[in-house]
């Protein structure tokens, strides 16, 4: 009797111990299994679907002359190894375009001595993995950014750029506004007091606007008179109307280039500044640098590309049965520019120069309506497509939360309400 109750007792025990082994065993598994990895290391563990391991980190940049072979070697990578993952970032990543200054990683798994990857930051986006482990590859990934809609409102002291990064904004907007209103505010001729309201969409990355998107609605104001975009998708395609559905796109640009300043105006009696002679300048002379961007101000045929005496380098385009350009004194043409090639609004067609008769570098523009010259600096252009009347209904819907905000008096009208609403009274 008694020696079956030891081997009952026994059994127990035997069982219990054997049970609470198994599930400690259990527990330790799932422990050492489950590994947390925070900041860079997991957000390249994610973009690149690299194994979870407690990776030990390296951080360096190109240098000067320096190549993957001479990166990895150096870290104890044969070069057998080197030559094949080369192999593999064909059609990937061109491997000559390494940049001195640009950083990369190295993650190291524990307790191994070489590198298991290679991270390299192409730009604040875009990232290159090259894998060293058994199974080499390679491949490129961006940094997935969110987008946050902003507002500006900046009014003009000295300059559309300066004053956007003087008031904490970021400058490159004034890159989208004049895109939105290229045609129809001259940027060179912005004045003191000029305000520009806007909102757009920026690309955030870690809580920091890296870049900027698309210009929702914008306004120009000056003098109480106010210029208003809004972007809109019609026929598929984004473009900018105003308030009334009217396209800002018009035929033409306000000027083929970016420019210092207006050398030599319009006119039918000019004393030339070479012959001395009075004789018609029926053109603007726009002072640029040498080598300045010249392009067409509206889509057209080039219907002449040759060397003249006067005028130098000079293309001219048609731009339909009205108007015909004309871009005098160039220093070189633009690449595969030939006679009967159509060419883009905004599209180059040379560089700026002092090629023919002239006294230095600049561009003589010609406009031409019905074969008759026209100032360029006053000529009207016709506008693009306005909204369509089925698009109407639905656009109006769309501006109207952003119009709102883009009038001059818009903070005035919220000052007011907040008064009206907390019954504050000025004497």
């Amino acid at each position: 009797m008694y020696v079956k109750k030891i081997i009952f007792l026994l059994c127990c025990l035997v069982f219990t111990c054997c049970a609470g082994s198994g599930e400690e065993n259990v527990e330790l598994q799932e422990s050492s299994d489950k590994i947390i990895l925070e900041g860079e290391i997991a957000g390249y563990c994610e973009l690149f679907s690299l194994p979870l391991m407690d990776y030990s980190k390296e951080s360096d940049v190109i240098r000067k002359n320096e190549n993957l072979a001479g990166i990895l070697q150096r870290r104890g990578v044969d070069f057998q190894r080197v030559f094949l993952l080369t192999e593999k970032a064909r059609g990937v990543f061109d491997l000559r375009k390494l940049k001195a200054g640009n950083p990369y990683r190295l993650l190291y798994a524990p307790g191994v001595s070489q590198p298991a990857y290679m991270i390299y930051e192409e730009n604040f986006r875009t990232h290159i993995c090259f894998s060293l482990t058994d199974s080499l590859w390679v491949t490129r990934a961006e940094i997935p950014l969110e987008i946050e809609d902003k507002f500006v409102d900046i009014t003009i002291s000295t300059s559309l750029w300066q004053d956007l990064e003087d008031a904490g904004y970021n400058p490159l907007v004034a890159n989208g506004l004049s895109e939105v209103f290229a045609w129809t505010v001259d940027f060179f001729g912005l004045q003191k007091g000029d305000t520009f309201r806007a909102s757009y969409q920026a690309y955030m990355l870690e809580g920091k606007e890296v870049e900027v998107g698309s210009i929702l609605a914008a306004s120009f104001i000056r003098s109480g008179r106010i210029q208003m975009a809004f972007r809109f998708i019609q026929d598929s395609l984004p473009g900018y109307w105003d308030q009334d559905g009217v396209n800002l796109q018009r035929a033409f640009l306000k000027a083929p280039l970016k420019y210092s300043r207006v050398s030599s105006g319009f006119s039918y009696s000019r004393r030339h500044p070479v012959t001395r002679t009075l004789r018609p300048h029926t053109g603007i002379d726009y002072a640029a640098a040498v080598g300045t961007p010249v392009v067409s101000i509206g889509e057209g045929t080039v219907i002449e590309r040759n060397y003249t005496r006067g005028g130098g380098n000079t293309v001219k385009i048609r731009h339909n049965s009205v108007y015909t350009t004309a871009y005098l004194h160039l220093s070189r043409f633009a690449r595969g520019l030939v006679v009967g090639k159509r060419v883009a609004q905004g599209e180059v067609i040379g560089s700026v120069g002092s090629t023919g008769v002239s006294t230095g570098p600049h561009l003589d523009f010609r406009v031409w309506r019905n074969g008759k010259p026209i100032n360029p600096l006053t000529m009207e252009s016709p506008p693009a497509d306005p909204i369509h009347k089925s698009d109407m209904e639905n656009f109006l819907v769309h501006i109207a939360p952003y119009s709102r905000r883009l009038e001059p008096d818009f903070y005035k009208k919220v000052a007011l309400q907040i008064i009206g609403f907390t019954g504050i009274r000025f004497n």
